[in-house]
């Protein structure tokens, strides 16, 4: 059974803040106030001076992912450790089945290469890549098991996507169970007529994977999601939302009625276009869908988390090394896209939004942590601090600065793209249901002891 005190810190949830000891033992939170008795023996940790956080929840990563005929270089171990060390306690991945796979299929080999493998808690959105009657039935049992979110794709048309008549028949269903609907927001066709013109220019290198994918195909894609959800009456949520176009078409769905939630992520809050377009395929580093865009939109994302109107931040953590980037060498279109920042998410945020007054504390944590754990049925086992809660905290340091480099992340990733970017703040300590497993911002903890968390749907 494992113990621990966390004295005096200065406790921080989406709506509190205060100084108190926490009690944890045997998994959960037992006990929070000043000068707390605990039982003799029990492990000590003096937080004062220091913020203690709920433990935090990335909402979109891709640990295994098979993506354009290659594999991302993570795993479920080293994934998790880089999560911790970052300060993240929960995972929600994403199980995607190729086209012409059963969802079981795929569920069953996502718990095979998760299980005994992470470090943290984590759960999965169960990705739909074609429906059918089958595919139906087998969704079915997927939310019986624990998984009560969808993931939908309109952009990949051909590989991933999926036409309307699927969309719907998705939508519809999970209407029915209680279950959210996530979706990638691009126009599938308009990116496929872009590319094709582009690449017949010769216009073939990483700087053009934006202008193939601009902010008008994603904001088409959103408000015909957002449609979709207001004639089926699914709770949605948009993922990795990247522009001011976008955001725009789901505020208005949102007053019109539609049930939509939306994700943004750190790397469109601090990186733009011409980090893509940096010379030497560099720019092939900072490829990823939606792209980077103008900075021009990043004030608008940082107003939107400061007024609630964007609910959460994700990583869309999708690791894939520059040998493997080059496969798009002499064709964009077949770069892996992906920019890792599951380790860096929490303390770029920080660093970016609290400490420069974007976003007040509460604000961070509630994007960070606790919206996520209501949204996906998590909370309040997960996304904050209270009695009964699980032991997932986060001891912040706020006086430390460090610079990010991939010299010292954990990610099983051969480079960073916050490199030499200085942060304020490291987390001092991590536990994951009371078991300490980060130290001094490094992994000291138990490998494998991570547990997939099953949901029950929302029943209106």
């Amino acid at each position: 059974m494992s113990q621990l005190v966390i004295r005096n810190g200065e406790i921080v949830t989406a709506s509190q803040r205060y100084v108190a000891d926490i009690y944890c033992e045997d998994g959960t939170i037992k006990a929070i106030g000043p000068n707390l008795d605990v039982p003799a023996g029990v492990e000590e940790y003096d937080a004062r001076g220091k913020y203690v956080f709920p433990g935090f929840i990335d909402p979109h990563t891709h640990v295994r992912l098979p993506f354009m005929g290659t594999m991302a270089v993570d795993d479920y171990e080293s994934a998790t450790v880089a999560a911790l060390c970052g300060g993240t306690t929960t995972l929600i991945d994403f199980c995607i089945p190729e086209r012409d796979e059963s969802p079981l299929h795929a569920f069953n080999t996502w718990q095979e290469v998760s299980q005994g493998k992470a470090c943290s808690d984590f759960t999965w959105h169960m990705a739909v890549t074609r429906f059918d009657e089958e595919v139906e039935r087998e969704l079915r049992e997927i939310v019986s098991r624990g998984v009560t979110s969808f993931k939908v794709f309109l952009a990949y048309g051909g590989a991933l996507g999926v036409d309307d008549a699927a969309l719907l028949g998705v939508m519809k269903l999970a209407k029915e169970l209680g279950v959210v609907v996530t979706a990638h927001c691009e126009n599938s066709e308009m990116i496929d007529t872009l590319q094709k013109k582009l690449v017949a220019e010769g216009k073939i290198g990483p700087e053009w994977h934006e202008p193939s994918r601009p902010t008008y195909v994603e904001a088409e894609g959103t408000r015909h999601f957002c449609n979709l959800a207001r004639t089926t009456g699914a709770e949605g949520y948009i993922v990795h939302l990247s522009c001011e176009e976008a955001l725009k078409e789901a505020v208005d769905a949102q007053l019109a009625g539609a049930n939509v939630w939306v994700e943004t992520l750190i790397q469109h809050l601090v990186l733009d276009h011409t980090d893509a377009e940096r010379p030497n395929f560099e720019g092939a580093k900072f490829v990823m869908s939606p792209p980077l865009r103008d900075k021009s939109n990043q004030d608008p994302l940082w107003n939107g988390f400061a007024k609630g109107i964007i609910a959460t931040l994700g990583s869309d953590h999708a690791p894939f090394d520059m040998e493997q980037k080059r496969m798009g060498e002499d064709n964009f279109c077949l770069i892996p896209n992906g920019i890792p920042s599951l380790e860096d998410r929490v303390r770029v945020f920080f660093t970016e939004g609290v400490q420069t007054g974007r976003v007040d504390i509460h604000r961070f944590v509630d994007a960070a942590s606790t919206q996520a754990a209501k949204i996906f049925g998590l909370f309040p086992k997960k996304g904050t601090i209270q009695i009964g809660s699980d032991a997932d905290l986060v001891v912040y340091d706020p006086e430390v600065k460090e610079k990010l480099s991939v010299e010292t992340h954990h990610m099983n990733v051969d480079y960073n793209p916050f490199e030499g970017r200085e942060v304020q703040g490291r987390c001092e300590l991590v536990t994951v249901r009371g078991n300490v497993q980060v130290r001094d911002g490094e992994f000291v903890g138990q490998k494998g002891i991570g547990e997939f968390l099953k949901r029950k749907p929302k029943m209106s």
